[in-house]
């Protein structure tokens, strides 16, 4: 059984100097519950279905199982989520022994800009970069599932 545990922040500085890596990715949620999500995505030449057991305020680990798929197939799925398929570039950054994704939104999520970082551990430590905001890990608002149905750009500023 496969498992995630990760830590989400804002972004608040210059990231993109440090980044090794980047590609493009496109992703759209075929189903989302209470109990899961499953989605498909296209990362550069690549495309996955991933499913995942729904975020769980104050948990950081939860269930995910993730295979490749043709990209012709994930295109095809795409077209099923409509206009709620997320654009978006990931850089690859390094701190310490982790690695960093920050992902920066286009679309109806520009302006958005979030760090993740993935752990072997709930407890374990990880060096935290200069440009690293405040932790959103565990608010939904922040988890692209939720951003595919409301998206940045129609939050209020309250």
């Amino acid at each position: 059984m496969g498992y995630e545990i990760e830590r989400k922040f804002l972004v608040n500085g210059d990231y993109k100097s440090h980044a090794f890596r980047s590609y493009v990715i496109k992703q759209g949620y075929l189903s989302i519950s209470g109990i899961s999500v499953i989605r498909v995505r296209t990362k550069g030449d690549r495309a996955y279905i991933t499913i995942k057991s729904a975020q769980v305020e104050g948990m950081l680990k939860r269930h995910e199982w993730e295979y490749e798929i043709p990209v012709a197939d994930a295109e095809e799925m795409l077209l099923l989520c409509e206009d709620a398929v997320i654009d978006k570039t990931r850089y690859l950054v390094q701190a310490g022994k982790h690695t960093f994704e920050v992902d920066e939104f286009y679309g109806e999520n520009e302006g958005l800009l979030i760090a993740e970082v993935e752990l072997e551990s709930e407890d374990e430590a990880f060096e935290i970069p200069d440009w690293l905001g405040a932790e959103v890990t565990g608010n939904v608002r922040y988890y692209n599932s939720f951003l595919s149905i409301q998206p940045y750009k129609e939050w209020s500023d309250d």
